[in-house]
């Protein structure tokens, strides 16, 4: 079982700019910028285990995730999480459809990816905001905390999804949260 450990920081523009300039000074390697298009679905057994079906678009590349919480009384998130690359969307939407699951968040946004020491940490800018999320074992993602001097920032427990749903919009009853002509806002 993949389980996926992040912890997620809301970001200034200030802190963006910073971020952007520390980490190649400390060494960081970037991975690439990305646009993405996340299509979550929910229903029936998803539901119950606190979990969601995720379609997300890069380009021409679609990835298919499943998530589930797992419980814990820290500030860095534990999730099951599978993913495997899908090669006929429509197809994938249908047979979502078919098992009784619904569309009910779509958000887009702008990523940019980072590799320093043992942890992935992407930059993202969102219709809602700007954000930082660092991934690897709690241990170093401590320590990627330390070596970025982070401390003063507020850690930021709802997901992207429960975002989108608070500063999105409803339409034909699904929440969205898009970019005016897909270009990153400014933060609220």
């Amino acid at each position: 079982m993949a389980i996926e450990i992040e912890k997620k920081y809301r970001l200034d523009k200030r802190s963006l700019v910073e971020l952007n300039v520390r980490l190649p000074e400390l060494g960081a390697e970037f991975g690439g910028e990305v646009f993405e298009e996340n299509y979550l679905h929910r229903g029936g057994s998803l539901e119950e285990r606190g979990a969601v079906l995720r379609l997300r678009k890069i380009g021409e590349k679609t990835i298919l995730t499943y998530k589930e919480r797992v419980k814990n009384d820290s500030d860095i998130k534990h999730r099951i999480e599978h993913e495997t690359l899908v090669e006929d969307v429509s197809a994938m939407e249908s047979i979502i459809q078919a098992l009784g699951y619904t569309l009910s968040v779509v958000y887009e946004k702008h990523r940019k990816t980072w590799h320093f020491r043992d942890v992935e940490i992407v930059l993202d800018e969102l219709p809602f905001g700007i954000y930082m999320e660092i991934e690897g074992d709690v241990d170093a993602i401590e320590q990627a905390e330390r070596a970025l001097g982070i401390h003063g920032l507020e850690p930021e427990p709802r997901g992207y999804p429960r975002l989108a749903v608070k500063y999105g919009k409803i339409i034909d009853g699904v929440s969205e949260s898009r970019f005016e002509k897909n270009k990153p806002a400014e933060p609220a």
